[in-house]
């Protein structure tokens, strides 16, 4: 393999461990907003469900401290959108972790049997595009997000985690004479 194959993988490399931070970060983003909705969510149901018992009984004071906390968790929860931010960055995690992917195909399979230097550039320009638009369409990652994720990434690192596709050296050789066919 030579020297510019090889660069072509470290900087595909590098493109793949800034998306799989991110498809984490944006993974732990959505799961706070998911328990958030549900802790808004809940007890709006419950109490308007006190709220309209109450308002039938003689407790109408009570009925009506009920409402307005019914009022202001809704209000709460309209503000904050808890649902549509858990779609957005849930969204935004699987599409960084399908470029993970990709990315780890690449290198693993097509860098080692694709011989079109220009070919494998093209392909590696198209990854660093595709990570740009993704940075651009993707919500803010919250700091404490960020911080989540490197925390669960740096105890899998040594690991050889989910995101590696290791390939025995008869694989490579099967798809090196599957492409040659």
């Amino acid at each position: 393999m030579g020297n510019i194959i090889k660069e072509i993988i470290k900087e595909a490399e590098r493109i793949k461990i800034d998306c799989v931070y991110k498809a984490n970060a944006h993974f732990k983003a959505a799961a706070f907003w998911s328990k958030l909705k549900f802790l808004l969510g809940i007890p709006i149901t419950v109490l308007a469900a006190i709220t309209s018992g109450l308002a039938l009984s003689i407790y109408h004071e009570v009925a009506g401290l009920f409402a307005l906390l019914v009022s202001i968790l809704s209000a709460i929860t309209t503000f904050l959108e808890p649902n549509e931010k858990q779609n957005s960055h849930f969204n935004s995690s699987n599409s960084y972790r399908t470029l993970v992917s990709n990315i780890n195909i690449f290198c693993k399979v097509d860098c080692a049997i694709e011989t079109s230097k220009p070919l494998l550039l093209n392909r590696l320009k198209e990854f660093e595009i595709q990570r740009d638009e993704l940075n651009q369409n993707s919500p803010f990652i919250p700091s404490w997000a960020q911080k989540k994720a490197e925390k669960c990434i740096k105890g899998f690192k040594s690991k050889n985690h989910v995101y590696e596709i290791l390939l025995e050296d008869t694989d490579l050789q099967i798809l090196k004479e599957e492409a040659q066919e």
